[in-house]
């Protein structure tokens, strides 16, 4: 078993993937990158992950839809959105959903770190 957490960061967008997912790895997490829910629903990080960081608008499986699917399957791990498009309807909709922050792009590390502490300390207390 991993000490470290692993982080999967989901989005459709090359440089902001790249650049979270950089961001993730500095403040000390194994971060996995993918560019479509599917191809991280096809992956091993769907069970090792611990957090989930995922656009909310995605050709195909929006960040919404695998938020929903991810639930479906049983998996309950946290959620933090981010998008280039704030929409207050969305954002009620994911934290509706259990979303733990709801970011708008570009959004700074330290935002982003305490928005990992809260999703993992609140996943570790569920995991009790």
């Amino acid at each position: 078993m991993r000490n470290t957490p692993v982080i999967s960061i989901i989005d459709d967008d090359d440089s902001s993937r790249i650049g979270t997912a950089s961001l993730v790895r500095s403040l000390g997490f194994v971060a996995h990158a993918f560019p479509s829910a599917l191809l991280f629903l096809e992956s091993e990080q769907l069970t090792e992950s611990a957090c989930l960081i995922s656009d909310v608008q995605m050709p195909g499986t929006s960040g919404l839809q695998l938020q929903d699917d991810m639930h479906a399957r049983g998996h309950d791990i946290p959620f933090i959105f981010i998008t280039a498009y704030p929409d207050d309807r969305i954002r009620a909709q994911a934290f509706a959903r259990g979303a733990v922050c709801f970011l708008s792009k570009p959004f700074d590390g330290e935002t982003l770190a305490r928005c990992l502490d809260i999703a993992l300390k609140n996943h570790a207390r569920k995991s009790e």
